[in-house]
């Protein structure tokens, strides 16, 4: 089956061919002929014998942008000067900058920002320590913290080769909810380490987000930070996956015109994302979940395969203790949930599901089953992925929750508060707008962080966890203040 191109293999090839008409078409449809996508072609220079110019070029992977590279080299009358990735040249010197928010450029600004103003500043705080909140970076700065132990698709790849992934995750931070996010890599993969390194360097931070660590370490170590800390801390791969994926859920549920108390729904992966969707299920009343893992059906009383969070998770879901694997326990499913692998259940499975069957096949960077697969058979399907309707992408999530919190100086991040972001971002998806390929909006669409970040601080409120109240401040107030 074809893959389709992607941006994440963008390159820009510069050639010299001769000035002379069809000179272009030659190379162009070089390109086309291996599949590549150009995106744009600019002209460098020109002379009376030759042209040079560049080609934005999209390709399916590196196997087959250099493929693309050599079939254009090994053409007549051009030349390949250069070739470059576009995707390093962005990460060249990193991603993200530290910028000043006030002037240093006199004599009175350097003795108000440092020496010897800031002392006073710095005995007001150790005289009432809640004011680093407004005298800080703290009211708006989260560390985002990974060992690189379980970094996207890759595994575990170490702190050091995790850097770009958090610095990215801090871009995404500050572009959607204005949040600064620092990239916390820790050389060590020890939990109850992390569990110290974490909680040492907590006073700078107003939240701390985790990312990328292996499960089932990532429960104990989020658990561990919650006790000893009084400011949120988020695992994103549980809780940002899960709110966006009931955010997508309920609005699916309109589609197909079914309740979610009264649904069947099949998760595949027993990992960080099952575990935190499967409650997120739970507290929103699903009808009934099953998780499964490689060794099928996860029920009361199974011994081979478990861990204690398995268990844990077993006592409260399969209610029936079903066993049998994906395929057996899909059948009559109404939702099928993929956090796990690629390629793992086929058309014949969807066949076996309940009418009108909703499929989020969540697997990057290929899902458990491609939606051209499916063949119209599932009547809802999303996927993680940008090339295709519905990505369920967890960047809806986590700057406007972070933002909410921190706007109201959040202790936690609770339920209550991750169901009202995924109410948030489903409603920003009006009833005249839904249908089977937007059932959530773009992350690009800027409302978003406004409904879930004044969502979150009510809910925050709500349930006593907001050291600030901003139930009179006005709306777009409380979603802006950065």
């Amino acid at each position: 089956m074809a893959i389709n191109t992607s941006a994440s293999y963008s390159l820009t090839l510069r050639a010299e061919m001769e000035n002379r008409p069809g000179a272009l078409g030659l190379v162009t449809s070089a390109i086309g002929e291996l599949g590549g996508d150009i995106g744009a072609i600019d002209i460098v220079r020109v002379s009376p014998q030759h042209t040079v110019r560049d080609l934005t070029i999209n390709a399916r992977n590196d196997a087959h942008g250099r493929e693309i590279v050599e079939h254009v080299r090994a053409l007549p009358g051009v030349e390949v000067v250069n070739v470059s990735d576009r995707t390093f040249l962005m990460h060249l010197g990193g991603k993200i900058e530290v910028a000043n928010r006030v002037p240093v450029k006199t004599r009175d600004d350097l003795s108000m920002a440092y020496t010897p103003g800031v002392a006073r500043v710095c005995l007001a705080i150790a005289e009432d320590p809640a004011r680093a909140f407004s005298l800080t970076i703290k009211r708006n700065s989260v560390a985002v913290v990974s060992d690189g132990s379980a970094v996207l698709g890759l595994g575990n790849i170490g702190p050091q080769a995790a850097m770009p992934v958090m610095e990215g995750k801090a871009m995404l931070f500050k572009e959607f909810g204005g949040v600064d996010a620092y990239p916390l890599c820790l050389a060590t993969q020890d939990p109850d380490a992390i569990v110290e390194a974490v909680a040492a360097v907590a006073p700078g931070f107003g939240g701390v987000n985790l990312e990328d660590i292996s499960s089932p370490r990532c429960f104990y170590i989020e658990e561990k930070l919650q006790e000893r800390l009084d400011i949120p801390v988020f695992h994103d791969d549980q809780h940002g996956t899960a709110v966006v994926v009931l955010a997508a859920l309920l609005n699916a549920l309109k589609i197909v015109g079914k309740q979610m108390g009264a649904i069947r729904v099949v998760i595949s992966g027993v990992g960080a994302a099952g575990i935190a969707v499967t409650k997120m299920l739970l507290d929103s009343h699903v009808g009934s979940v099953i998780l499964v893992d490689t060794q099928g059906a996860v029920y009361a009383g199974r011994e081979t395969g478990m861990n204690p969070v398995k268990h844990e998770i077993a006592a409260v879901t399969n209610r029936d203790s079903e066993a049998g694997d994906i395929h057996q326990v899909l059948a009559g499913a109404d939702v099928f949930i993929g956090v796990s692998s690629p390629g793992l259940i086929d058309a014949t499975d969807l066949r076996a599901m309940a009418a009108d069957p909703i499929v989020f096949a969540l697997a990057n960077p290929v899902p458990e089953i491609m939606p051209e697969e499916t063949g119209g058979l599932a009547r809802v399907i999303a996927t993680g992925r940008s090339d295709y309707p519905n990505q369920i992408n967890n960047v809806l999530a986590f700057p406007g929750i972070f933002r909410g919190a921190l706007d109201c100086q959040a202790t936690r991040i609770n339920s209550e508060m991750k169901l009202a972001a995924a109410r948030a971002i489903a409603e920003t998806v009006a009833d005249t707008e839904l249908n089977e390929e937007y059932i959530v909006p773009s992350v690009f669409n800027r409302r978003v962080v406004e409904h879930v970040s004044v969502a979150v601080a009510a809910a925050a409120q709500r349930t006593g966890v907001a050291r600030r109240q901003l139930k009179n401040v006005p709306e777009e107030e409380v979603a802006g203040m950065y």
